[in-house]
């Protein structure tokens, strides 16, 4: 035993002083700006009276658990339980076991692979194929057994640059797994906020309808009254049928809002019809955040780290494909038995050994080995390029939600003085009406502005809040969570 013990020591110092050939990975420089365009100061046109103090408060950043500062706990619910139940997050997260477990299976490729076996055979041989030997002869029993052990010698890497390929595909999962949560967190947030902006708009149609209600009963007890008109009574009534047509519509949005909110979190659609029909206020969502620099919204981004992770395998598998350029050494060993009884299989005599160091080299195959690198090579530049797209993508994403953002803010401040001031005008117009200082026209079109003024003011307060989430989001609000 003394040369094969030679020879696996010396192996295993060859092995571990040996080189890993193909580029090592080294992370590109993406070339961000160092500020967000949108992030700057809000222009003196678009901060009113309400909200220059919160412009100048200190913002919130991006905290990954958002949802539980906004102090809603009906959200709180609903995002605990897409993060636990979701179906594409239970894919995800399957695939990320699935990638954990072809790592360990990587890495078990370093380590001699070992393997037993053992037979036991009765064998009788016919007379005409064993001419002249006696029946006894050529009956025969044979009991075997060994250990086999085979191990590649990593001379050049090709071992190690696959267990660093999978292990970027394991970071490359996981990120994915991050991103999925970020993309369910903001839907499951999305969907609530547009659930109680639709309510609160299913809300004002109602509550006009009822005031349009009142004008109608004050139209027919003045033409009852001999001072009225047939034709003032067929315009309210006209104007009240309109405002009630809009009553379907919504309750149709909310019900398929509560659907979607049900399937987000793993349940039949209409499994929270009852607890999300009860209407609650839109969530207090901070009026600003802290975007900070591109560069720390890079390095937090599931969606670029699972880019760069995917470019880092690829560039490990060049060198796995280049590793074919050179001879392929593998150190094999047998230990075992041999007996024909099983009483004798462990006597000194019964043992069988090998030792042996094979050399593989695909030098005559150079064409393909060439053709299998420059595949590599170019899976690698697909994958920078790959990269650099998320990283546009997540710049020009986080811009844009910064814009919306602003904007919905500016508009959602005028959209409430309107809303006010039309409910004041609508009121004095009714009381004017009553006092004959005004014709039905007028009270009409009070009321029809005020319910336009009112609901436009309710869909962009929903519109705000979306905008919001829609930031928290591009900032990766919801990862880690």
């Amino acid at each position: 035993m003394r040369d094969p013990a030679r020879l696996l020591l010396a192996a295993i110092a060859v092995t571990f002083t040996g080189c890993a050939v193909g580029p090592d990975y080294v992370r590109p420089d993406a070339g961000v700006p160092e500020r967000f365009a949108g992030a700057a100061a809000t222009s003196p046109a678009d901060v009113t009276p309400d909200t220059a103090t919160a412009a100048a408060a200190p913002a919130p950043g991006a905290d990954p658990q958002f949802w539980r500062g906004l102090g809603d706990p009906g959200l709180t619910r609903l995002v605990e339980a897409a993060l636990v139940a979701n179906h594409d997050l239970r894919i995800a997260l399957a695939n990320h076991d699935r990638a954990r477990a072809l790592l360990s299976g990587a890495r078990l490729d370093q380590l001699p692979t070992v393997t037993a076996a053992g037979t036991a055979s009765s064998q009788r041989l016919s007379e005409s194929g064993a001419p002249g030997v006696t029946r006894t002869d050529r009956d025969g029993d044979r009991f075997n057994g060994e250990v086999d052990a085979s191990w590649e010698l990593d001379l050049f890497g090709r071992v190690r640059r696959q267990v660093e390929a999978r292990r970027a595909d394991l970071a490359a999962s996981a990120a994915d797994l991050g991103a999925l949560q970020v993309a369910i967190v903001g839907a499951v947030a999305q969907a609530y906020v547009e659930l109680r902006g639709l309510q609160e708009r299913l809300r004002v149609a109602q509550a006009n309808a009822g005031n349009q209600q009142d004008t109608l009963r004050l139209v027919e007890a003045r033409l009852a009254a001999g001072r009225g008109t047939d034709f003032d009574t067929s315009r309210a009534r006209a104007q009240l049928e309109t405002t009630r047509a809009r009553v379907p519509a919504l309750e149709s949005a909310v019900r398929l809002t509560m659907h979607r909110l049900a399937v987000l979190t793993g349940r039949a659609p209409d499994a929270l019809t009852a607890e999300l029909a009860i209407p609650a206020p839109l969530p207090a969502l901070p009026a600003r955040l802290d975007a900070g620099t591109p560069g720390e919204l890079l390095r937090r981004r599931p969606d670029v780290i699972a880019a760069e992770s995917r470019l880092h395998a690829a560039t490990a598998r060049v060198g796995v494909a280049t590793a074919d350029y050179f001879p392929r050494f593998t150190l094999a060993g047998l230990i075992g038995t041999q007996a024909i009884d099983t009483s004798a299989l462990f006597e000194r005599d019964s043992e069988t050994r090998l030792a042996a160091l094979g050399v593989d080299w695909s030098f005559l195959d150079i064409g393909r080995v060439r053709a299998r690198v420059a595949a590599a090579g170019a899976d690698a530049a697909a994958a920078l390029a790959a990269y650099e797209r998320s990283v546009l993508l997540a710049l020009e994403d986080t811009e844009n939600a910064l814009v919306r953002a602003a904007k919905a803010r500016a508009e959602d401040a005028h959209l409430e003085r309107a809303a006010q001031d039309s409910a004041t005008a609508a009121r004095l117009a009714r009381l004017r009406f009553e006092a004959g200082a005004v014709d039905l026209l007028d009270v009409l079109d009070a009321e029809r502005t005020r319910l336009a003024a009112q609901d436009a003011f309710a869909d962009a307060r929903t519109r705000s809040a979306t905008a919001t989430v829609a930031l928290y989001r591009a900032l990766a609000g919801g990862y880690g969570s």
